[in-house]
């Protein structure tokens, strides 16, 4: 992949695994030093997500098919080839990822950059999509992601990757990978469901792309899902009654 200074962070692209790149300490402390056992003492592995092989600079449309099948929408790889594919950077930008997702009828939510919440998705049984630096910061290797399981206990971490169903790795090799994509996470949820991690005013503002590419009707069932889990929220209930009332339905505008 050629590099591109404004684009080096933000995409992915092949996904061949060099050892001898993912080698080598770090000064600084990794999350998981600090992860307790206590937290997570069950092992998670969540069997029944898809598998798409991933092609050459093609992870970005493989990891969000996987995602999106999961959230109960039929599609392919080849099919978001053109709305993720970037060919002249031979990878997929985050923010087409997430355009394509809302698109396509589902919630993507962005986790904070902390293993702890990417491991509580995990256990809620939500499957996350992880941009990984499989090299150096000065000699990149973007590659998307799906993380599927894990062992705190054996310290391990089971990814959707590449042409492996079940690539299992280090935990701390994961995060190393993981800490130089900028810990940047996504789960890609049905509207009707939450992240076990959503906080209000970032998940109201991820439910905002829905009525940016006018799925209103999920959209609709995004913002009821909100103001169950927060009943008080104001903006739950101005989303519900936009929503309705772009879809004709007055009555639940008024209610709303």
């Amino acid at each position: 992949m050629r590099v591109h200074t404004e684009a080096a962070r933000a995409v992915a692209g092949g996904f061949l695994f060099f050892a001898a790149l993912l080698i080598g300490g770090c000064a600084t402390p990794l999350q998981s030093d600090r992860l307790s056992p206590a937290a997570f003492p069950e092992p998670v592995e969540l069997n029944e997500v898809a598998f798409f092989p991933q092609e050459e600079y093609q992870c970005g449309p493989a990891a969000l098919a996987t995602a999106l099948t999961w959230a109960g929408i039929d599609i392919t790889p080849a099919a978001l080839v053109p709305e993720v594919y970037l060919p002249a950077r031979q990878g997929s930008l985050q923010l087409e990822m997430l355009a394509a997702a809302r698109r396509h009828g589902a919630v993507p939510y962005v986790l904070r950059p902390t293993i702890h919440d990417l491991l509580t998705e995990l256990k809620a049984g939500h499957p996350v999509i992880v941009l990984q630096n499989l090299a150096f910061s000065w000699y990149p290797k973007w590659h998307y992601a799906v993380v599927v399981g894990f062992d705190i206990a054996h310290d391990e971490v089971i990814l959707r990757s590449g042409l492996e169903r079940r690539h299992v790795v280090a935990l701390a090799t994961f995060e190393r990978t993981w800490r130089r994509g900028g810990y940047w996470a996504v789960v890609v949820m049905p509207p009707d469901q939450l992240p076990r991690t959503a906080q209000e005013t970032a998940y109201l503002q991820a439910v905002v792309g829905l009525e940016r590419v006018r799925r209103w009707e999920e959209a609709a069932r995004a913002y009821r899902a909100a103001a169950v889990r927060w009943p008080e929220s104001l903006g739950a209930q101005l989303g519900i009654g936009n929503s309705r009332y772009a879809l004709k339905d007055v009555a639940g505008a008024e209610r709303a």
